[in-house]
């Protein structure tokens, strides 16, 4: 049963936001305090601007409309708006009730996408009594704190895959593709029936090495089938290590971006092992130094260059294989068990900050998932 709503409030009456301030690059100094732009932290410095607990909202770019919370103190750039005043109101409540607003319809720039605080202020919003936010803020924190375990445990056990095939550890090296093949099939979104696919983009990999669930009429153009067990190499900026352990679950397609190459491991390498491998700095350096493209931003790798590099050779290795396999399955149950949390955060908190969901049955649902 629907509760009765919470009455509604202006933005402006929720918070007070005021525009961040620039801090070039180049006058960076590295320190304690996280620097924060439209679309998170995007550096440290020495100096804070503004004191934590904190919520910026990207106030210009593709991440328009994008709420970041900060615990403690930092710097919020000027393509932000912080809140500089939370008028009583509790932070990580404002935060959620910043992530279910569609800023889209609030555009005030022309080509490039831009927040005006003074007329975002008007926005009528249904805001909970101070206790409500409280315990709201208490569910999402605890499914936040159980997803961020798990994102640790997941790369802790991906650093010690790492330091398993160290090649500190072995002299032996062979070249990448006498270790895998190159998967190259294709596929029209368009042509897939299934009504959702796994698609496996830079910025699913960026945002938490999770594949996006998706209507495959939402893909513009073609991507690669992925139909066994792989790892996918991201051939665009190599100096960014973007290398994704990855297994189609049966039943639900898996599309890759062509920005990725597909490495099939060959009969008697695991994609652990060859994941190991690619991640070394010594095999990534060597990437780096081949790329081609004048563009920073665009620079890539060739598939041959990728293939013909050396690597250390994981069948040099024996009791560390198996180690690889375990540490491997630890890390994807910890990433399959947080696609379930998120879901379940993503679906109780609207629900929660409109009133349309009693608190009392969001927190039993919490419980038995935390």
């Amino acid at each position: 049963m629907s509760h009765e709503r919470w009455p509604k409030k202006s933005l402006g009456e929720v918070v007070h936001l005021k525009r961040g301030f620039d801090l070039p690059t180049s006058a960076r100094s590295e320190g304690p305090y996280p620097v924060v732009g439209s679309a998170g932290v995007s550096g440290w410095h020495f100096e804070k601007r503004a004191s934590g607990p904190g919520v910026t909202l990207g106030r210009s770019g593709s991440s328009m409309g994008n709420a970041t919370y900060c615990p403690g103190d930092f710097w919020p750039l000027n393509t932000t708006l912080f809140v500089e005043d939370f008028l009583g109101n509790e932070p990580y409540y404002v935060y959620h009730l910043l992530r279910t607003i569609d800023f889209t319809a609030y555009n005030s720039g022309s080509a490039q996408p831009s927040l005006n605080r003074n007329y975002i202020e008007n926005i009528r919003i249904p805001v909970a009594p101070r206790g409500a936010q409280i315990r709201i803020s208490e569910l999402a924190g605890a499914l936040d704190k159980k997803i961020a375990a798990n994102e640790r445990v997941a790369r802790t056990s991906e650093e010690l895959i790492e330091a398993l095939f160290s090649p500190d550890r072995s002299n032996k090296q062979t070249k990448l593709e006498n270790l895998c093949t190159l998967r190259k099939e294709q596929v029209k979104p368009t042509e897939v029936t299934d009504p959702v696919v796994a698609h496996f983009s830079l910025p699913a990999y960026d945002a938490d090495r999770t594949p996006e669930y998706v209507s495959p009429c939402t893909i513009k153009s073609a991507k690669f089938l992925v139909n066994t067990s792989a790892v996918l190499l991201s051939k665009l900026n190599p100096e960014i290590p973007r290398i994704w352990n990855m297994t189609p679950e049966p039943g639900i397609p898996a599309l890759a971006s062509t920005e990725f190459l597909v490495l099939e491991p060959r009969k008697g390498v695991s994609t652990s092992e060859l994941w190991g491998v690619t991640r070394q700095r010594d095999f990534l350096e060597s990437l780096t130094s081949k790329v081609t493209g004048t563009s920073k931003s665009h620079q890539r790798v060739r598939p041959v260059e990728v293939m013909t590099s050396t690597v250390v050779d994981p069948r040099a290795f024996n009791n560390e294989r198996g180690q690889a396999e375990a540490l491997s399955r630890r890390a994807a149950i910890a990433r399959l068990e947080n696609r379930s949390l998120t879901q379940l955060r993503d679906t109780l908190l609207p629900k929660l900050i409109s009133g349309e969901l009693r608190i009392k049955d969001a927190e039993k649902q919490v419980e038995d998932a935390v």
